[in-house]
């Protein structure tokens, strides 16, 4: 006789119950309790202060910020010896004074942690950024988007990134005049804001090449997106760019990196690659460390909006 309905119905929730009771949850280790490794984020800037953070790996479900890397010894060097100190202050930022490298010779980062480990990237050669020519904004249906313009007459640039400031001002919709304190309402001793200021870097990895032209020109590539409606433009609102002269091993890690945050998650997408950088731990072979450090001058451009004139968080 055959199952009725209501039986072959009872009997499939029973095998899926079944398989979902005997699921355990899969935590690696990798995830769980990884190893601390140095992970060194900046560049030397050729014509400027050099501003390199250094921070340690942690664990992916952690909400912890970065561990913070105190108290070392970092400093500049090029390939005769000469050496440039960098300063730690705030913790874990190591910064130089103002500098201006000889273009004709290659320079590293050099390290030395609290623990007694010694690190120091590969030495790279200077490479001069050629300024932003336009920096512009067009609304394209319900989106904003910034758009810029470079070139390198020399064609010796080939390999570009950015990054972006944004900063804009709010103006909050309560402002409260009074305050429950002890049990009484009482008029408000610290005055509520009027007036308060938003500001973010950015974090998604922009880069691109001009290796396939006949010239060293990017046209038109977006560095920005934001709805048209975002608060952000309600009253002031201010961007910075920073162009980045690359290499083409350092713009190879950088293309990895945005291969590795923002390419992964379907079938189809490659899939997660080792990826270290050329700083090199010099006492221990099994001591890994994060970061590339490229050595290049700094371009910036910037846009601002509203009547009022910038405070003097913006630039343009």
């Amino acid at each position: 006789m055959p199952a009725s309905p209501f039986s072959a119905r009872r009997a499939l929730l029973c095998c899926l119950a079944l398989l979902f009771g005997c699921t355990d949850p899969y935590l690696p280790e990798a995830i769980t309790a990884p190893k601390s490794f140095l992970v060194v984020d900046g560049f030397i800037n050729s014509q400027g202060m050099t501003t390199i953070k250094l921070t340690r790996t942690y664990a992916i479900g952690s909400r912890a910020a970065a561990p913070m890397e105190t108290k070392a010894t970092a400093y500049i060097e090029d390939e005769a010896g000469t050496r440039f100190l960098l300063r730690e202050a705030p913790v874990g930022t190591y910064t130089s004074a103002f500098l201006t490298l000889n273009p004709g010779r290659k320079y590293r980062l050099h390290l030395n942690t609290l623990a007694g480990k010694e690190y120091a990237s590969a030495f790279v050669p200077v490479k001069t950024t050629p300024p932003i020519d336009q920096l512009n904004w067009r609304q394209e249906k319900s989106e904003l988007n910034f758009y810029l313009n470079a070139h390198d007459a020399t064609n010796a640039t080939q390999y570009y990134r950015w990054e972006t400031d944004e900063t804009w001002e709010i103006n909050p919709v309560y402002r409260p005049t009074v305050e429950y304190v002890g049990g009484k309402m009482r008029d408000i001793v610290v005055p509520y804001p009027t007036l308060c200021y938003g500001t973010v870097h950015s974090s998604a990895v922009q880069i691109d090449k001009t290796t396939a032209l006949s010239q060293d020109v990017v046209s038109n590539f977006r560095v920005k997106q934001l709805p048209a409606n975002s608060e952000r433009f309600y009253s002031r609102y201010s961007i910075l760019v920073q162009q980045h002269a690359l290499t083409k091993e350092e713009y190879g890690y950088w293309e990895l990196l945005r291969k590795n945050t923002e390419s992964i998650g379907s079938l189809f997408d490659p899939q997660p690659a080792q990826l270290t950088g050329n700083v090199r731990c010099l006492n221990s072979d099994s001591e890994i460390a994060l970061g590339f450090i490229g050595a290049h001058s700094l371009s910036e451009k910037g846009f601002s909006s509203g009547g009022r004139s910038c405070p003097a968080l913006w630039r343009s």
